[in-house]
């Protein structure tokens, strides 16, 4: 056992050291190729999260194609970024164009789509991401478990497992509220919930 523990030490640090080497090579020139695509911050995101697949690909990158690599990822995740912004885009107009349920107070509805984001918000970080990967960014299950850093088969049990606790906090929520016209407005923001992940 220890000696599978002195040749792990190795590996890990020579996985380190082509890392931040590649890093220190391209990082620049990424950053650069993305920024002329978009705004300085999103730049900053998709770069970072390049260099994170980058990391989790590193055992399969090979060094006389890292450099292509890493601009078709780049690109790939900036196109993802692309249509993440379309969709939010798309759905604040349709929960900004859907008729009111009553003329009741303006409060309501911002109550009800806070409700619906709070839906989401409180499952686990997995699967929140598990949902935004496949709903948000329309990526397969293959590709969304290769960002996630697992494999398909993981992938889709924790799918499954965040579409189940979506619903069960949905129902939770419904139980939880005392008012009078608590099925009324969990029925509005089940509907939120879901237009979200449309």
């Amino acid at each position: 056992m220890g000696m599978t523990t002195h040749r792990q030490v190795p590996e890990m640090d020579s996985d380190r050291e082509r890392f931040e080497a590649l890093y220190r090579k391209y990082y620049d020139e990424i950053l650069y190729f993305v920024t002329r695509r978009t705004d300085p911050q999103t730049a900053r995101d998709v770069t970072a999260e390049t260099f994170l697949a980058a990391w989790r690909r590193l055992a399969t990158l090979q060094g006389s194609k890292e450099r292509a690599w890493l601009y078709v990822t780049a690109r790939n995740m900036l196109t993802n970024e692309y249509r993440g912004q379309g969709r939010r885009a798309r759905l604040d107009q349709r929960l900004q164009s859907q008729p009111r349920i009553d003329a009741g107070d303006p409060a309501d509805r911002v109550t009800d789509e806070l409700h619906a984001r709070q839906l989401f918000d409180r499952l686990p970080p997995k699967d929140r991401e598990a949902l935004a990967l496949t709903e948000w960014e329309q990526l397969d299950v293959v590709t969304a478990a290769r960002v996630a850093g697992c494999s398909p088969a993981t992938f889709r049990v924790r799918l499954h497992r965040a579409r189940r606790r979506l619903a069960a906090a949905h129902e939770r929520s419904l139980s939880e509220s005392a008012e009078p016209d608590a099925p009324a407005q969990g029925a509005v923001s089940l509907q939120l919930a879901e237009e979200a992940l449309s």
